[in-house]
């Protein structure tokens, strides 16, 4: 979810119903070296509360000193750690789902997070993938690593870095790691409705679900969530005009977050000031559109300007062609958003695979750049 959850959307889903909203992965160098980016990256809104920041790192050394700087200068509530990324420049470093193949350094890593962030009670976390491909599968391991480290949950996605997001993800891995742990386990893939989250739930037996691409262009799709969870069975199919207000909301709150403010605003271009924060904000909302106008019957026009936005005036013209009393189109319920990507090679550092037993750290593992 790199470049999606921004202190914007998840206000914006916040906005629909309850819930713990992760902000975009941090690498754990950037953040210990102040990167202006990454800083900027973790920002969180007034109100947020948990905080909820994921952690990319593999080094345990530089990832215990990231979660000092997040404890000791109050920066969240939460910290996730992110072992679930299949993206080629995260494996072939050995990060991401390839990290927890070498499960002295995984058990290391994780350690020193938990370590680091027990003394301010700050709940560390776990997110994986079922292992690099279906012939190194590490998720009860790895799962099993993390509770004796003392995580307070764990998170599977049901896919292997091999398959990337494609196919389907099996719930039943998800279902034998809850059966596995003691902790309480999450689970995540394929959760495209709220009534899939129920399926998943009496399908696995987990203690709760994790939304990804679910929620592209649907962040209405937590008030489902919170309706579905309490036993409610209203769900919402919101009229085009309704998905066009949540359109105008979000790069309104887009523009907001492009805006500089106090110490930010008084700072040198060069140092990072955005020159048009609504330029800024509607260029970052473009790549939405197409997830909240998927299934509409809206031509290829305007599809195409509301796609090419540069200004709120320009977005509230576009939006104000469209149909209002255009119903939700109910052949896109349960349809993949997002990534739909082929399974593919998984990119790993030479003899990765040959010693599961090495604890050593990767040659240039760490990343100097957050967001995935």
């Amino acid at each position: 979810m790199a470049g999606i959850t921004n202190v914007a959307f998840r206000q914006l889903c916040r906005e629909q119903g309850g819930g713990i909203y992760v902000c975009e992965m941090i690498t754990t160098r950037a953040l210990v070296e102040r990167n202006p980016k990454t800083l900027r990256m973790i920002a969180f809104g007034g109100d947020e509360r948990p905080r909820s920041l994921q952690l990319y790192g593999t080094d345990p050394e530089v990832t215990a000193a990231a979660v000092r700087m997040v404890v000791q200068e109050g920066l969240a509530d939460h910290i996730d750690l992110n072992f679930g990324c299949p993206v080629p420049k995260v494996t072939r470093k050995g990060g991401g789902a390839a990290l927890p193949w070498r499960r002295r350094l995984f058990a290391r890593l994780v350690g020193a997070a938990v370590g680091a962030a027990a003394p301010a009670g700050v709940p560390v976390t776990v997110k994986m993938r079922k292992g690099i491909d279906d012939d190194h599968l590490t998720y009860v391991e790895a799962g099993l690593a993390a509770q004796d480290a003392g995580v307070a949950a764990v998170a599977l996605h049901g896919r292997t870095a091999a398959q990337r997001y494609s196919g389907k993800a099996d719930w039943d891995a998800i279902g034998a790691l809850k059966q596995a742990l003691d902790v309480p386990v999450l689970g995540n893939g394929d959760i495209w409705e709220a009534d899939d989250a129920l399926r998943m739930v009496t399908h696995t037996g987990v203690d709760g679900v994790v939304v990804g691409r679910g929620c592209l262009g649907r962040p209405w799709l937590f008030a489902d969530l919170a309706a579905a969870f309490a036993g409610r069975p209203q769900r919402r199919l919101p009229t085009l005009g309704e998905v066009a207000v949540t359109m105008r909301r979000h790069a309104e709150l887009l523009v907001a977050a492009f805006t500089p403010s106090g110490d930010e605003a008084a700072q040198p271009r060069g140092a990072g000031r955005a020159a048009d924060p609504e330029r800024d904000g509607c260029t970052d909302f473009r790549k939405h559109v197409a997830w909240y106008l998927k299934g509409f019957p809206v031509g290829g026009e305007l599809r195409r300007g509301l796609a090419m936005v540069s200004s709120l005036a320009e977005l509230d013209d576009l939006l104000g062609r469209l149909d209002p009393a255009e119903p939700f189109p109910l052949d896109a319920l349960g349809q993949p958003r997002g990534r739909t990507n082929a399974p593919g090679k998984v990119f790993l550092p030479d003899g990765w695979l040959a010693d599961r037993d090495s604890a050593e750290v990767p040659a240039g593992a760490e990343l100097a750049d957050s967001g995935g």
